[in-house]
């Protein structure tokens, strides 16, 4: 690891990096810039003679299964331990849910066919469902029997019973595909399945039938938004998402409030509340989650960039929108900080250039944001999901280094002492953290990130219902380490104390835990973590419900199902409490 990638995961090196820059608002060239996949050219060594699995604990092959058969009559699960009584409702996930169409195969786990998960529980007794997502662009992959549409990592393959001049018209017809295999989000009563692009599909919660299709674009000017929408207490809900001003790109902030009135939807009430310009105007960062606090919206622009000039050409090319990504590994990272109350820039802040896809938590104290994010060195995570790279990851010394990251908490300063002969004085005034910010020579603020422990987490989830942009203590994630003694890990992180709870089994594979509090939780963590699991190896067609106490992360109960087919490891869900 270099001098400068390793300032970022270790707090106690206070230099500031070489690359450390005044804020660009208009661009300009940039010639230290990566695509994806040159990074993982840039890292791959010759491997072992392959007679040993370097990671001998770590089954890839979970991800890269397809569902051949979708359970559309809910089936009994075998219930060991016990499921508390109290716990009614289900628990809706999402992800990739097969790579193959017809002869072919997509090459990137993010253009994997959406699949649902529903795991319905009453009185201590569960049930399970799975079915594809009748995207249009799932319609007509399975109608024609190949890659209708080019995905983020997949091209298409043109029909061959096209002319010459067929394949040139439909250039200037192009569709976007709509497959939404990331996350589902509730608006008001409904349920959506979210990607980045603007087009999410209602979901029926109890059959999982898709029953709409909701392109956000006709109702407010947006040509993207993150997967991860902030849903408030009263119910409105927020997202960010990229806009195209006369000026160039802005970064937006879109407010739907929950709709009183039956006859009209929460999408006929959409407004921009907010707007900043892009940092680079033809290159946008690329986000996949942002951060709301009482009074703050928090948007953390990344190095990693989208070209609008490389995605024209894509469009034209029919080129995969993976290779319009730039990694500009020695820029800064822009944190910019927005007012909810005018929808204006407040403060920007610079940190040392680290990838991120989720935001854990952030919140106001004594004039500071606290920002937690659970940060990567560069966007190798990335490649690391092509599907040929997860198939030789065996081979592959440096695939565990892809993905190694951690959580890391930064302390924006929002009213800072003016800036003195000692630009180095720390600026955050709190106690109890190793965060540090200071002045550069230019006035600009440079913030240090201290480790919220030493333990890879991803898809991190909170007491969402009560601790959203509040002060909290306690996140919930699974792990990233890939060479772990038990990759499956779920892990509790203690960020007052820096310390860790765990729970594991061997060849399980639990995915996002999700914390529902008591009925009468009187605190943060009194309550339970629900996970949905599979298991690796031979052991394909067997999903499970687990519930773990939240206190002390002992398993309550499960609820075990054999199914017709594979089960592929999902990504991101919701739990919706039966009314």
């Amino acid at each position: 690891m270099s001098s400068a990638n390793k300032k970022l995961l270790d707090v106690s090196d206070e230099k500031c990096p070489s690359g450390a820059s005044t804020p660009v608002l208009s661009w300009s060239p940039l010639p230290q810039r990566k695509t994806l996949r040159f990074l993982q050219r840039e890292t791959k060594k010759d491997s072992s003679d392959g007679s040993e699995k370097l990671y001998p604990n770590c089954d890839v092959n979970i991800w890269l299964r397809s569902c051949e058969e979708e359970i559309i009559h809910p089936l009994e699960g075998v219930v060991s331990g016990e499921i508390p009584k109290w716990l009614n409702g289900s628990l809706i996930r999402n992800g990739p849910g097969s790579l193959k169409v017809g002869e072919e195969e997509f090459i990137h786990l993010f253009d994997s066919s959406a699949l649902l998960h529903r795991f319905g529980i009453n009185n201590g007794k569960v049930t399970y469902q799975c079915r594809f997502l009748q995207s249009k662009v799932f319609q007509k992959n399975w109608s024609a029997r190949r890659i209708v549409l080019t995905e983020f990592g997949t091209k298409s393959v043109n029909d061959p019973c096209h002319t010459i001049f067929q394949r040139i018209a439909s250039i200037f017809k192009k569709e976007t595909s709509d497959n939404a295999m990331i996350s589902v989000y509730p608006f008001g009563d409904e349920l959506y399945a979210f990607t980045e692009v603007p087009i999410i599909h209602k979901i029926n919660s109890e059959t999982l039938a898709t029953e709409g299709r909701v392109n956000v674009s006709e109702y407010v000017s947006i040509v993207n938004h993150t997967s991860h929408p902030h849903v408030m207490n009263d119910g409105t809900v927020y997202n960010l998402g990229m806009s195209i001003y006369a000026t160039g790109p802005h970064h937006i902030v879109v407010c739907f409030p929950k709709s009183m009135d039956p006859d009209i939807s929460m999408f006929e009430k959409a407004r921009i509340v907010a707007a900043v310009p892009a940092r680079w105007s033809l290159n946008p960062s690329y986000m996949h989650s942002f951060g709301i606090t009482e009074n703050y919206y928090v948007i953390v622009e990344q190095p990693l960039s989208i070209s609008i000039t490389g995605v024209v050409s894509a469009k034209l090319t029919n080129e995969p929108i993976a290779g319009c990504l730039k990694w500009y590994h020695e820029e800064y990272t822009r944190i910019t900080i927005i007012s909810r109350q005018t929808g204006k820039l407040v403060k920007v802040f610079q940190a040392e250039a680290f990838f991120y896809l989720h935001v854990i938590n952030q919140y106001e104290k004594e004039d500071h944001i606290i920002l937690d994010i659970c940060i990567y060195k560069d966007p190798s995570v990335l490649d690391a999901m092509y599907v040929e790279t997860m198939k030789s990851m065996q081979k592959n010394p440096d695939y565990a280094k892809m993905f190694r990251g951690r959580p890391a908490r930064f302390v924006l300063p929002l009213n800072p002492d003016k800036m003195t002969s000692s630009p180095k004085t720390n600026l955050v005034k709190l106690k109890n953290t190793r965060a540090k910010a200071h002045y550069l020579p230019n006035g600009d603020i440079y913030i240090q990130p201290e480790k919220l422990c030493n333990l890879g987490c991803e898809t991190p989830r909170i007491n969402y219902e009560n601790y959203l942009g509040k002060p909290y203590r306690y996140f919930y994630a699974i792990s990233s380490d890939v060479d772990a003694d038990n990759p499956g890990t779920v892990i509790k992180v203690d960020t007052y104390t820096k310390s860790t709870k765990t729970w594991c089994e061997p060849n399980c594979y639990p995915s996002e835990p999700i914390f529902i509090p008591n009925p009468e939780s009187k605190f943060e963590d009194d309550g339970i973590v629900v996970l949905s699991m599979i298991w690796g190896g031979e052991d394909t067609n067997h999903v499970g419900l687990l519930v773990l106490n939240a206190i002390d992360f002992t398993e309550l109960g499960r609820a075990e199902f054999e199914t017709r087919s594979p089960v592929p490891k999902c990504l991101h869900g919701w739990f919706l409490p039966q009314k």
